[in-house]
């Protein structure tokens, strides 16, 4: 078969694969009118139909297809109306059910994956700890074998969402006379498990997304783990680099998103000058361009454990945010010193990105720090993309519990 001839048997199978894919959403908005329907009952007929992530195996969301027809089956059904899953439970569907389709059993793919989508059951991630942030291989809570079960003590913090979690992916440490990154091993812990206390930690938006968790003597089913023991660090990095692609690489609307509220905020307040003009057309244009690129890497993307784009998609987000709310934050003069929403002191249900200029110039400062400073990104990209020598680490080879500790 000449080169041509491959490339035209690839466009045909895409072809029949989008084909195939529309006349399923086309079903789907059929049978279950968004509008018409409890959010539930719509994204379980997605998940049933293969499109909740069309790139996972048949029978768990998916058909098995390029992960480049999400894109379509996205903005054809978010068209019509329904609902967008992942803003609910944005850990799970970013990060917990990559994880659980890469390294579950069957029985876990199949009780978990479902309730996840529909977001009936919401998910947690349980890495940081007091003394293990950007080191998270130093982490020192631990799980000690006992039976069929494992014995769990130790104390997480950052966890976002945890408050309302039913579940929780956790890494703990099973060997401490292993080096750091050997002695660690991954499990899914039930957040309602006796033991388990989350309390909250209140940000500068006057809100607790974030909390700390303990947990003391909880136990966990030894079929409750992703992986084999003292494999944990190797499943940990499907987590952590889908969590790099869940916070920087999403492909939002064009003009939506966080540019999209600063457009609304530089319509409500004009007219402007010339360079206040320039300074919005230069951050719309960084918007666009990290949106095609996050568009490329996921029409590359495949199960498993993404490459380094998704610390690129990460590091220009950050950023990228941070600079869009401050420019918001000018663009309303000296209201922009207010914050009218005031402190609740609340512990909201989701992850709120956009409610005023105000809050989100408050709660993207967050952004260059959760799933990885951009510090660590930077090293990642560094190290992975332009092959330059690594930072020097002493411990790697050593026993982790002979490793000192702050």
């Amino acid at each position: 078969m000449t080169l041509t001839d491959a490339a035209t048997r690839s466009a045909a199978l895409s072809g029949g694969d989008e084909a195939r894919v529309l006349a399923l959403c086309e079903k789907l908005l059929a049978e279950l009118p968004p509008r018409e329907n409890h959010p539930v009952a719509f994204l379980g007929g997605q998940y049933d139909l293969g499109l909740a992530w069309v790139h996972f195996p048949e029978g768990y969301g998916g058909l098995g297809l390029s992960p480049k027809l999400q894109k379509l089956v996205n903005e054809t059904l978010w068209r019509a109306g329904a609902p967008h899953a992942a803003s609910r439970n944005p850990i799970g569907h970013g990060m917990g059910a990559p994880t659980v389709v890469t390294h579950g059993s069957d029985a876990q793919k199949r009780r978990y994956l479902r309730p996840l989508f529909t977001n009936e059951e919401v998910w947690c991630q349980l890495f940081s700890e007091p003394g293990a942030g950007s080191d998270v291989a130093s982490l020192a809570t631990r799980a000690v074998r006992d039976g069929d079960e494992w014995v769990l003590n130790g104390q997480k913090v950052w966890t976002t969402l945890a408050h309302v979690a039913r579940f929780g992916m956790i890494v703990a440490r099973t060997d401490p006379n292993a080096p750091k990154h050997k002695g660690l091993t991954y499990f899914v812990v039930d957040m309602h498990a006796p033991g388990v206390e989350v309390r909250p930690l209140y940000q500068i938006t006057g809100e607790a997304e974030f909390n700390e968790v303990y947990f003391s003597d909880v136990h966990i089913p030894d079929a409750e783990r992703l992986g084999e023991v003292g494999d944990g660090w190797r499943v940990s990095l499907t987590t952590l680099m889908n969590e790099r692609v869940a916070i920087g690489g999403q492909v939002p609307l064009r003009g939506s998103g966080f540019i999209g509220g600063l457009m609304k905020v530089y319509g409500r307040t004009g007219p402007h000058d010339a360079a206040t003009r320039d300074r919005v057309m230069a951050l719309w244009t960084r918007a666009e361009v990290l949106r095609l690129t996050n568009n490329r890497a996921g029409q590359q993307r495949a199960v498993g454990t993404p490459g380094p784009e998704g610390s690129i998609g990460k590091l220009a987000s950050a950023e990228l945010h941070k600079d869009i709310t401050s420019c918001a934050v000018d663009l309303e003069g000296a209201g922009g010193m207010l914050f009218p929403e005031g402190y609740p002191m609340a512990r909201p249900e989701t992850t709120a990105l956009w409610r005023s200029p105000q809050q989100s110039f408050l709660r993207s400062r967050a952004n260059s720090i959760e799933g990885g400073t951009t510090e660590i990104m930077k090293n990642i990209l560094a190290e992975r993309v332009l092959g330059l020598p690594g930072d020097v680490r002493v411990d790697k080879d050593k026993p982790w519990v002979d490793v000192p500790r702050s």
